[in-house]
């Protein structure tokens, strides 16, 4: 069906390429692309209008090449014309993919960049303290990814809002986003105050008392940050869903120099040690939250503005996060449970643990850029006025071989810099071997991550949300199990890392074969689980 008034908006991922074939044209008849000018195809002469995007899958692009009469064969010359057109096409996705993602990485990267620039710094003056940044770390930064559910919300009910553009309504969801996260920060604050000492020694389980003091100092200086965290991770999320990465990442970026700053006056100059450390994390995430506010005031709303939400608006948002809620905890969980199963192994164990995790957690998040951009761009491709399975596929397709570049790179580096220059860290010779022995396990646990991260953005954006959950959820308590009877049997950090290594390509295992099964969502025969007017009422 041809239709010369409507006009469609399509995203800027996915360029519009000439029509050079009758093979092409079907192809524009199946993805809504447009027909060129004054060329006579099959029966019908085209007028440079656009084909009505296919909401309904094969019947009705078979119906469409019935209607035109459009001939299926074409020789060899014309196969080898498309596949050039295929293989350009992915090439110029994965370049806009890469400038989409880069100032997104930067932003990823700055939070781990602290905790790391802490670890680098206490190393270099005492081993307990070090010890003590294990348990420390998983209480303030670990947490803090609990809240990540804020973070998906918020990008998600703003883009729909601004989809419709409705920029009111986007205004009043920021702000009670903004109360809630508000709301969460001063909830946590004043847990950490009460309840911090009790959540350390558990950690620990009454044992490598020595660390205790310094741990405690730890949360408790970096406690007092998390309403200004969880507020600027709605604004950052909030410009992420407007398309805006570089507002974002100068401020982390900024925050980032002032702990790195803050850490080597307060910790090689002055002697402060760990407090010194929180101190500086903690400066530099209060300017950060501030700075991410300013940004989105510049794109035309109120970062300061707070609304009480409605018993509804609060369902709403439940629904929306609580799968999310429930992936994000139990990820967490798992990785503080191996922390746990470590502080159990003497002081050494727990400070090798620490190095290793710490340069893991800071690799990991290079994939997190790609998870987003397919929470970005994938939606309209897979379900609504635009969805279009076939350029959904391309895009996955992208996203898989950047990831698995990636994956191989990050493992290489990050296996080289605790292997070859272990003094970045420590000087202690116990310290060293031990993270020695964790390589091979550290290099297969981050070369997926990745991948994994690109196929868990898409099921994220096509609203698999309890798949997903039950995968994350499932996934922690098969390796929990795991990580008790090795710890048990005395196979020591080595086994914990195997267990990490089972983790991450089960996940990656489960997500590949659910888009690619025959009922999944990247399936022509596959429903769509959304239509337009449920996705406009979120």
């Amino acid at each position: 069906m041809l239709i010369k008034s409507q006009r469609l908006n399509f995203s800027p991922l996915f360029p519009q390429t000439p029509i050079k074939s009758h093979q092409t044209l079907i192809r524009c008849l199946r993805t809504g692309d447009f027909v060129p000018t004054r060329r006579k195809l099959g029966l019908i002469t085209t007028v440079a209008t656009p084909i009505l995007p296919v909401v309904t899958g094969r019947k009705d692009n078979l119906h469409a090449r019935n209607c035109v009469g459009v001939d299926r064969e074409t020789d060899d010359g014309e196969k080898e014309e498309e596949e050039e057109l295929v293989k350009e096409s992915v090439w110029e996705q994965m370049k806009e993919i890469v400038k989409f993602t880069g100032p997104a990485m930067g932003m990823w990267i700055c939070g781990p960049l602290m905790s790391l620039i802490d670890t680098v710094v206490v190393g270099q003056g005492s081993s307990f303290e070090l010890a003590a940044l294990g348990p420390g770390t998983v209480l303030c930064d670990h947490m803090s990814y609990v809240f990540m559910f804020l973070s998906v919300a918020t990008s998600n009910m703003v883009a729909t809002s601004l989809a419709k553009q409705d920029k009111e309504e986007a205004q009043h969801r920021i702000s009670v986003l903004l109360f809630i996260a508000l709301v969460c920060g001063l909830m946590m604050l004043l847990l950490t105050r009460l309840f911090g000492p009790w959540a350390i020694t558990a950690f620990t389980r009454g044992k490598n008392i020595e660390i205790l003091p310094a741990a405690n100092t730890y949360i408790q200086i970096r406690g007092l940050a998390w309403p200004f965290i969880l507020v600027g991770l709605v604004a950052q999320s909030a410009s992420l869903g407007m398309k805006n990465s570089w507002g974002p990442l100068k401020s982390l970026a900024a925050a980032t120099v002032i702990n790195g700053l803050g850490d080597t006056i307060l910790c090689l100059f002055l002697g402060q040690g760990i407090a010194g450390a929180a101190w500086a994390t903690t400066a530099s995430q209060v300017v950060s939250a501030f700075m991410m506010m300013d940004s989105l005031n510049k794109e035309g709303y109120n970062a300061y503005s707070f609304a009480v939400p409605t018993p509804q608006e609060l369902w709403k948002i439940t629904t929306l996060a609580a799968p999310v809620f429930i992936s994000i905890l139990s990820k967490i969980s798992f990785y503080s449970f191996v922390i746990y199963c470590a502080s159990s192994m003497g002081t050494h164990v727990l400070a090798a643990h620490q190095v290793m995790s710490q340069t893991f957690r800071m690799c990991n998040v290079w994939g997190e850029p790609l998870s987003q951009t397919a929470q970005s761009f994938m939606p309209e491709l897979l379900y609504g006025a635009n969805r279009n399975l076939p350029k959904a596929k391309s895009l996955l397709k992208s996203l898989m071989i950047i990831g698995a570049t990636l994956g191989l790179i990050l493992g290489v580096i990050g296996t080289t810099v605790p292997g070859l220059f272990p003094g970045v860290y420590t000087h202690d010779k116990v310290i060293i071997n031990e993270m020695h022995r964790l390589l091979i396990p550290f290099f297969l646990a981050l070369s997926v991550m990745p991948m994994a991260a690109s196929l868990e953005g898409t099921l994220l954006a096509g609203r698999d949300l309890k798949f997903v959950s039950s995968v994350m959820s499932s996934s922690f308590v098969i390796g929990s199990l795991t990580l008790t009877f090795l710890t048990r049997s005395g196979y020591g950090l080595l086994g914990c890392w195997f267990v990490l290594v089972g983790f991450q390509w089960g996940r990656f295992a489960m997500h590949l074969r659910r888009l690619l099964s025959p009922g999944g969502m990247l399936s022509f025969d596959a429903p769509s689980p959304y239509t337009a007017e449920k996705i406009r009422s979120i």
